[in-house]
């Protein structure tokens, strides 16, 4: 069973509130892995955050190491970036505090041993497409940054955020508007580096040819909401191409600015297409 292939694009932009860019990105396509981290800690701290977050993380992935469970990987390869994160720290003393957010997705397709035979399957039919597949995509995050699928038309969120005001909204002690006006939701209650270990959430999903996700840190969804962001991915193409993903990530980033830019603004779109 051969793997789907995954198309992607990726823009950073500072907004227009924020001096410095604290965000990072990473794509490694030949890894299937794509991460985005949003920093905290103060300008320097912040952007020393997610970088390190990232770089580490992808790094862990990619090395060659024993067999393991694929959520075991990804969770080894979140605290080697929490250690990391707090080990510069330990060694400059004015990054004391610093943590990043970090949402990724992981690539990992089971590759079938015997396959049955008879026709070429269809899309539509593909195994991949059957509930008691295993998971293929997998999809990890710690913090306030998101993930979001855009499947035949229809835009879901994947994550839920590790904050104060999400979970006042879970307790129904706040509404989802009130949240989303609150002074109070920048609070995160998880983070990379900012405790000894950090409990991520990891959940795997089976992706179909068609599905769109989109990785972003909170200063796209401050000031977009979720129909904002739907219509936008909405128009990116059914087979879209490189440019196409750049014009949806640069149609998002500007939409944001519009209304404000009041954060760091970072999406990664990623698309399932076939082999």
């Amino acid at each position: 069973m051969a793997a789907n292939k995954l198309s992607f694009a990726m823009i950073s932009d500072k907004g227009r509130v924020r001096r410095a860019n604290e965000d990072a990105c990473v794509a490694a396509p030949s890894s299937g892995i794509f991460a985005v981290c949003d920093g905290m800690g103060g300008a320097a701290g912040g952007e020393v955050a997610s970088h390190l977050a990232v770089e580490t993380f992808l790094t862990h992935l990619s090395l060659n190491g024993p067999p393991m469970r694929v959520q075991s990987r990804i969770n080894a390869a979140i605290q080697a970036a929490n250690h990391a994160i707090l080990e510069q720290a330990r060694k400059t003393p004015e990054l004391s505090g610093m943590g990043t957010t970090l949402v990724a997705l992981l690539h990992a397709p089971i590759i079938a041993r015997d396959e049955e035979p008879g026709p070429k399957k269809s899309a539509r039919h593909h195994p991949n497409a059957r509930a008691t597949d295993p998971p293929t995509l997998w999809l990890v995050h710690v913090g306030d940054s998101r993930c979001y699928q855009l499947r035949r038309t229809h835009l879901k969120l994947l994550t839920r955020d590790h904050s104060l005001v999400e979970e006042q909204v879970r307790a129904g002690q706040i509404t989802p508007e009130q949240a989303a006006e609150s002074p109070m939701r920048n609070l995160i209650t998880r983070a990379v580096g900012a405790q000894g270990a950090v409990e991520p959430e990891i959940h795997g999903y089976r992706p179909l040819i068609g599905d769109l996700y989109l990785l972003a840190s909170d200063g796209l969804t401050r000031d977009l909401s979720d129909d904002d962001l739907e219509e936008i991915l909405r128009a990116v193409p059914a087979k879209p191409e490189k440019h196409d993903l750049y014009a949806a990530c640069k149609a998002l980033v500007d939409a944001a600015n519009e209304r404000g830019g009041g954060d760091n603004i970072t999406v990664l779109l990623v698309s399932v297409q076939p082999s």
